[in-house]
């Protein structure tokens, strides 16, 4: 039965028909149809089924605040579930499915939780955890596991592509109803560069349904004059199918835009992810019609006035043949004019203010409907549709005056202001007692970095009530948004709205007034979640009086809407019931983003092989063309080996071990971080971030340094040059660049904001090469007339000098124990130097090394690893590093930590060497065991092995490894059980297994 309406339908091109799929039924809409009112207009009342209580579900609003509508969208790679019919454009093919029932959605099994409602109250799952675990384990978590989630995740992958846009304006507006349009005009017309999001295909909001005019036209002629201008204006951009996601700290804001969700056919992205910083943002966002609490307000057929209203003048859709509306404010009476004017019944206005409403109400008289004052629902009657209501006194218990039959109730409660995006980045509220909402408080805005507000509210969003309110309110935003960018806002008039002759609104927040008494009165206040008035009042008096708390026990406001529609009826009945007003008991967190966002569209384009861009060095190139084996490391891919033919990855690593140590190699190590510390406070600032000093460092010196978290525990090393007296350049670890860069900034611009010190990332600006061995300075001699001789580069020390007529950095350090330098060159040079470095080298049979043989080396010598000897857990002194530690400065970062008895325990298992008897190599990461067992049954533990290796320099297996009492348990024997069975015995040993006395490095 189609529900469509002769008239109406100013959104729709009746001309054509488009054909979809709902649960397998075909179905037809209209071009222009969003899937909700399609199915609407097919007469499909009946959408999903709610969360808890599987209660039948319909359509109750018509835009992104509707929590029941959730349905899966599309099949196979283009599958995409919980997505909302209202906000869904209909196209051809369409192919939706409803959610949450079994077997169907007419019938659906879970339909008996309904009946065991008393067994799960607010908070029943918290209540259950208490039980003996065996009970919970075994009886609750198999049904609670089973019925989590909403929705079916795809079992494809993903069909489309997806991106992220950068951009720049003075001033980003957020919503493109008039409120929007006003204040973007009047910032563009200063010359600054303006962005305009709206979240739905078309500009306006709401004006265009509700009516009124602006200078005498009407409001769609404003609307399209407007539109037309900042359309031929070149400083504006203007996005509709594009949410104002969020905004956050200094400016920045994300927005998501749809790009082909209406249209699959077009060759584009289906989602877009823009990435915008804006000097100003004004939330042009609109407000929100609350519901009413009253028992049965969520049986199908029980929709939001405004929405009512929407489908009737937009896609010209009846909800029902007599729709009985009810109100505590004037704007109902819209609907239940625009209704009657297009030929459907309402048999009665149930107003539950005593003193009745202003020139609308006169109006819906005057059109011979029926208003009764004072009056509220009882009841809605009806399952799976609306039938009728029971009609009651709003200042009784409930008492049945009158039954009406009806198949359509048009509810409004009141408007609510979106402040989401305001409230984002610090933007705090005030209660409108007048309007009963919260508004944006002005006084107390987003602040940006200068300490200035850069979010400014208007229009509905700042809590406006007309058209009159909200032009002007929006021309004064968009003047001070602009005079905030340093533009000169231009003298023009404003456009004058219609103003409205509104009769006050009264807040009620439940229907009929004493229908607390009875808690049997299933009034619904969180449609998805099954959250009811009741479950409020019992979280009040269970002691959950904080409204975050309350969310949380009930799950009010945690459904997929986010209690857009919930939450501020939720937090007024919880204010009732702790006897408080409303601002005391106070809102929620608004979090980010203010509508969900595909998942894809924020990974982008980050899939595939880019999932993860693959950085390469300037010599990655000649790795590939040599046959090099590569490994991960971070974003990286490092040579792990250069295998020669049939060759092994072990013979390979050995061969080139014994070639380094015997006379020369090459290793590329332009993947170390490199970040560049400058300015007056750079020493004390490093001194805070290592362990040891660094203020004493002198220029042309470098210097082994550890870092910690606060924590204490070990989370870097690496070598700092001090370029100048200002200036240091701190290597790092590999993985570890970025991690630490963004360490140093936090605690800059976190803690230590007013030292003057300045930290760059230049990891990939530059080059590295290790030339290591024996021949290590002879082959650099042939290459440079510049001294670096031992006593003209001693060890520790660094130089520029010219190599092969390349500026470079010559760093005289060492991670192999070998006589060692590492030549820095900018990158562009990094190839050219790789290569002069063989054709000089050639003569002693240099030989490239990949990180295996790096990894060997420096196990020989007992160098540490980060991310091998430590795990998060390690601090220095577990690794027998006390000499890294100064003793000369009050504090470091980790310190303090590092001072608790647990990390002063002389219990905590430290560095040692570990030689298996058999020579064999020990299994990497392998616990050693002890006499006895713990409580688990399992033995107990006394070490465990952190890097292990085969040593082609000494013939035999060598590992390092963390010991009870191990530095003072030399030569002892500890056993070690193999994965396969077995034991492996192995003797605690000095871990520096080569050169112990560096004679080798220091030549």
């Amino acid at each position: 039965m189609s529900t469509r309406l002769a008239t109406g339908g100013r959104l729709l091109d009746k001309a054509r028909a488009v054909n979809f799929t709902f649960n397998g039924k075909r179905l037809r809409g209209h071009a222009g149809d969003t899937l909700a009112s399609a199915l609407l207009a097919n007469d499909q009342m009946l959408v999903g089924r709610s969360f808890k209580y599987h209660r039948p579900r319909g359509i109750v609003a018509s835009g992104a605040e509707e929590p029941n509508a959730i349905v899966g969208l599309g099949t196979g790679a283009r599958f995409e579930p919980n997505q909302r019919v209202t906000t869904t454009e209909l196209f051809d093919g369409l192919s939706a499915t409803s959610q949450n029932h079994w077997p169907s959605l007419e019938f659906d099994v879970g339909a008996v939780n309904a009946k065991l409602g008393r067994f799960m109250p607010a908070g029943f799952y918290y209540k259950m955890f208490i039980h003996p675990r065996p009970f919970w384990k075994h009886v609750y978590e198999p049904f609670i596991r089973h019925a989590a989630g909403l929705g079916k995740a795809p079992k494809d992958r993903d069909g489309d592509r997806y991106e992220h846009f950068y951009a720049f304006a003075d001033v980003l507006v957020i919503g493109g109803g008039v409120a929007g349009l006003q204040s973007a005009l009047r910032v563009a017309e200063t010359g600054a560069k303006v962005m305009v999001l709206e979240q739905t295909a078309h500009w306006g909001g709401r004006a265009p349904v509700d009516g009124g005019t602006v200078d005498g036209a009407p409001v769609e002629a404003f609307i399209d004059a407007t539109i037309a201008k900042l359309q031929d204006m070149p400083n504006v951009t203007l996005r509709n199918r594009c949410m104002g996601a969020g905004v956050y700290d200094h400016g920045y804001a994300l927005g998501y835009e749809r790009i082909t969700d209406h249209a699959p056919e077009l060759d584009a992205p289906r989602h877009r992810l823009w990435r915008i910083r804006a000097a100003q943002i004004i939330t042009a966002t609109g407000a929100i019609e609350r519901p009413l609490s009253f028992a049965g307000n969520d049986i199908p057929g029980v929709m939001l006035a405004s929405a009512v209203r929407d489908y009737a003048v937009n896609y010209g859709v009846s909800i029902g043949d007599r729709t009985v509306v009810v109100t505590n404010n004037d704007d109902a009476y819209r609907t239940a004019i625009t209704l009657k004017s297009l030929g459907l019944d309402i048999p009665v206005i149930l107003d539950a203010r005593a003193s009745g409403g202003g020139a609308l109400a006169d109006e819906a008289r005057a059109l011979g409907i029926r208003v009764e004052n004072g009056k509220a629902i009882s009841s809605v009657k009806g399952g799976k549709r609306v039938t009728g209501v029971a009609i009651c006194a709003q200042a009784g218990e409930g008492a049945v005056l009158e039954e009406i039959k009806c198949d359509a109730v048009a509810m409004s409660g009141g408007w609510s202001p979106v402040v989401h995006l305001w409230s984002h980045c610090g933007g705090k509220l005030t209660w409108d007692a007048e309007r009963a909402h919260f508004r944006p408080d002005p006084t107390k805005p987003p602040l940006g970095a200068s300490g200035e507000g850069f979010v400014i509210a208007t229009g509905a969003a700042n809590g406006a009530a007309d058209l009159a309110t909200t032009l002007a309110d929006a021309d004064a935003a968009g003047k001070a948004a602009a005079k905030a960018t340093g533009h000169k806002p231009k003298s023009a008039a404003v456009p004058q709205g219609s103003a409205s002759d509104e009769a006050p609104l009264m807040p009620v927040w439940l229907m009929p007034q004493g229908a607390g008494i009875n808690l049997r009165m299933k009034s619904w206040l969180d449609y998805q979640n099954d959250v009811k008035v009741s479950d409020v009042q019992l979280a009040a008096r269970e002691g959950f009086e904080s409204v975050e708390h309350a969310k949380r026990y009930t799950t009010l406001g945690m459904a997929t809407d986010q209690g857009k529609l919930s939450n501020i009826n939720g937090l007024a009945i919880l204010s009732d019931a702790l006897n408080q007003p409303i601002p005391q008991t106070g809102t929620t967190t608004f979090r980010p983003p203010y509508t969900p966002i595909s998942l894809a569209a924020i990974g982008g384009e980050a899939r595939d092989e880019i999932f993860q861009p693959l950085r390469k060095t300037p010599i990655h190139g000649w790795h590939e063309d040599n046959g090099a084996h590569f490994e991960p490391v971070g974003q990286w891919r490092r040579p792990y080996c250069f295998p020669k033919g049939e060759e092994s990855h072990r013979d390979a690593v050995s061969r080139e071990i014994n070639q380094t140590r015997g006379a020369l190699g090459l290793l590329d190590a332009s993947t170390l971080g490199k970040i560049i510390v400058k300015g007056p406070d750079a020493g004390k600032f490093l001194d805070m971030l290592y362990t040891n000093m660094m203020s004493t460092l002198k220029p042309g010196r470098c210097r082994y340094g550890l870092m910690c978290s606060e924590n204490g525990f070990l989370m870097d090393d690496g070598v700092v040059a001090r370029i100048d007296d200002d200036t240091f350049l701190c290597h790092t670890t590999t993985g570890g660049a970025e991690s630490i860069h963004g360490h140093m900034e936090d605690w800059l611009q976190c803690e230590w904001w007013d030292w003057k010190v300045y930290t760059a990332n230049v990891t990939e600006q530059y080059a590295q090469v290790a030339v290591v061995g024996p021949k290590a300075r002879t082959v650099l001699e042939k290459l440079t007339s510049d001294d670096i001789s031992a006593d003209g580069l001693s060890f520790m020390g660094w130089k520029d000098l010219t190599l092969a007529g390349m500026p470079a950095r010559a760093y005289r350090i060492s991670f192999s124990g070998e006589l060692s330098y590492e030549i820095a060159v900018p990158a562009s040079y990094g190839r050219a130097l790789w290569d002069a470095l063989l054709e000089a080298g050639e003569e002693f049979g240099v030989m490239p090394y990949g990180t295996e043989g790096l990894h060997v080396m420096r196990a020989e010598k007992g160098f540490i690893m980060i991310g091998d000897e430590t795990d998060g857990t390690v601090i220095p002194q577990d690794l027998n590093m006390q000499w890294a530690i100064s003793k000369k400065k009050d504090d470091y970062l980790g310190k303090r930590a590092q001072e608790r008895s647990h990390m002063a325990d002389p219990k905590r298992w430290k560095l040692v060497g570990l030689e298996t008897l058999d020579g064999s190599v020990l299994p990497d990461g392998a616990y050693a065991t002890a006499a006895g067992h713990n409580a688990n049954g399992q033995r107990e533990t006394q070490g465990r092995v952190t890097s292990t290796y085969y040593s082609p320099t000494l013939g035999r297996g060598i590992a390092m490894g963390l010991v009870l009492d191990g530095p003072d348990r030399m030569g002892d024997v500890i056993e070690i059980p193999k994965v396969d069975g077995g034991i492996v015995k192995a003797k605690i040993v000095d871990p520096i297994f080569f050169d112990k006395d560096g004679e080798k490095q220091n030549v």
